[in-house]
């Protein structure tokens, strides 16, 4: 055949599949599939991994010096499990809806589906407008979350610039994400961002076994009720990445396929996280309560030099899309013109890093306030109510499985979900997570210069009057320099 590839409509599980098929002939082209076009379950595998965890890793022994050893590792496995139940959960709405729509000949091929998309289709405007509101807000402060981030990496690499200094610059580089079109074209950065993310967990479990416990360290956390619970939405925020799991199944070529991609990432996820986080917190124990970045207590090295990176895109091409259909250029085919349309949706998130540039106590907010609904409560609550009737249940594209105690079962652990996150995430955890971060904004004010930075080094021969009793920090951790967070 003429063209370079076929596109196959099948019908499977009830609603419409395309499976790219053959091979480019040209040079050419066989680059742009390798790098650029990915639809296959390996490329929903890469951006759930790199995208559950990504700079949150860093925080996670801030996380652990607050809630103790045992309470940290039992709450990344209990979120991770509890994580991977609403994603499926989000797998299944996104099937049910798609399955409705196309059978009423709505095609999609040139059309995103996103999540309050489907809160619409199947419970209605009040449900989409709910799930929007929270969907967006999140995606937003996601990405100031990585915007803060990855300012603060770069700081560690080379401090002759100020933190607020770098994320003017990194802005400016997350402004180029506005050329991605969808997450078909994020094949190149999702395996990146996964290699990355994994020799950064690695490096930080190897430096600190290999530096060794500093002396006179203590593990006394966990010490305060505003500290454990700040620990504990932390996590909660870990794994709770799936916020763009809708746009991910829509990327592939067969979202069916996805029920387990997010249980498996996950698994994976865990192997990283817990070493890493376990490491480092034996190493430094409190004094990773001064230091959210775990990279500020390691000494400097090339090998953690090599351990920034960056999922921007992800949290933020959702954006994009719901900018897009709000001012109709969603199905514009001109990459340009969708790229200067989306433009303005990255200027709020440089100006919110800017103001709140608190790395570790913002990760804990976004996910008492907006996480625990977005990504647990709304999509618990939406398969109850989207299956409630006997007809609905009946119909239902796919049952859920045995192992969970089918409908009943399913149910049962939905309610579980939405009490324990509306209790624990959202309340104690909402009211810890805004007390440590008001205590921030107290200690260091809004549009601090340098969050967390070691105090400039005195002057060589200061005069008399000057000098202090002060002993010197021992090395390699610079401590002392904020107020500590046991005043809580």
């Amino acid at each position: 055949m003429a063209t370079d590839k076929v596109v196959e409509t099948v019908i499977v599980g009830n609603y419409v599949e395309m499976e790219t098929e053959g091979k480019p002939k040209d040079i050419k082209g066989r680059i742009s599939k390798f790098f650029w076009h990915g639809g296959s379950v390996y490329d929903a595998w890469f951006s759930c991994a790199s995208n559950q965890v990504a700079q949150v890793l860093l925080t996670l022994p801030y996380s652990f010096s607050q809630l103790g050893m045992l309470s940290g590792v039992l709450f990344q496995l209990f979120y991770g499990l509890m994580g991977s139940w609403t994603a499926y959960l989000i797998s299944i709405l996104y099937v049910e809806y798609r399955t409705r729509k196309e059978r009423e000949k709505v095609d999609f091929r040139n059309h995103v589906i996103q999540w309050f998309e489907v809160l619409d289709g199947l419970l209605g405007k009040h449900w989409r407008n709910v799930g929007l509101a929270f969907n967006c807000t999140f995606l937003l402060f996601g990405s100031v979350i990585q915007l803060i981030a990855c300012a603060s990496n770069i700081y560690y690499i080379n401090d002759n610039l100020d933190k607020r200094t770098w994320t003017y610059i990194f802005g400016a580089c997350c402004a180029t994400t506005v050329f991605i079109p969808s997450f078909h074209n994020y094949r190149i950065w999702s395996f990146l961002g996964l290699l990355m993310t994994t020799y950064t967990a690695w490096y930080l479990t190897i430096a600190s076994l290999l530096h060794g416990q500093v002396e006179g360290v203590k593990h006394s956390g966990p010490t305060k009720m505003v500290l454990y619970f700040t620990g504990a939405t932390n996590i909660l925020y870990t794994f709770g990445g799936h916020a763009v799991t809708v746009e991910i199944m829509h990327a592939m070529w067969k979202p069916q396929k996805f029920k387990a991609i997010y249980l498996l990432a996950t698994v994976y996820v865990l192997t990283l996280t817990l070493p890493s986080a376990a490491a480092v917190y034996w190493a430094f124990g409190d004094m990773l309560l001064n230091h959210s970045n775990a990279f500020s207590l390691l000494p400097k090295s090339p090998f953690r030099n090599m351990a920034v990176f960056i999922t921007f895109g992800f949290a933020c091409t959702p954006l994009y899309f719901v900018w897009e259909k709000a001012i109709g250029l969603h199905e514009c085919k001109s990459l340009c013109k969708r790229a200067a349309a989306r433009l303005p949706v990255v200027i709020p998130i440089w100006f919110l890093a800017i103001i709140f540039p608190f790395f570790g106590p913002i990760n804990s907010t976004v996910g008492s306030l907006l996480v625990s609904f977005t990504v647990y409560i709304i999509p618990a609550l939406a398969h109850l109510f989207t299956f409630r009737s006997p007809a609905a249940r009946e119909n239902a594209v796919e049952q859920p499985p045995k192992f969970v105690g089918r409908w009943a079962g399913a149910f049962a652990i939905n309610a579980f979900v939405v009490v324990w996150v509306l209790v624990v995430g959202f309340g104690f955890g909402g009211w810890a997570s805004i007390t440590n971060f008001v205590h921030q904004i107290d200690t260091f004010g809004l549009f601090t210069k340098c969050y967390q930075c070691p105090p400039p080094s005195l002057p060589p021969s200061p005069p008399p009057n000057q000098l202090t009793a002060t002993a010197p920090p021992p090395a390699p951790a610079k401590l002392n320099y904020t107020r500590h967070l046991h005043g809580l």
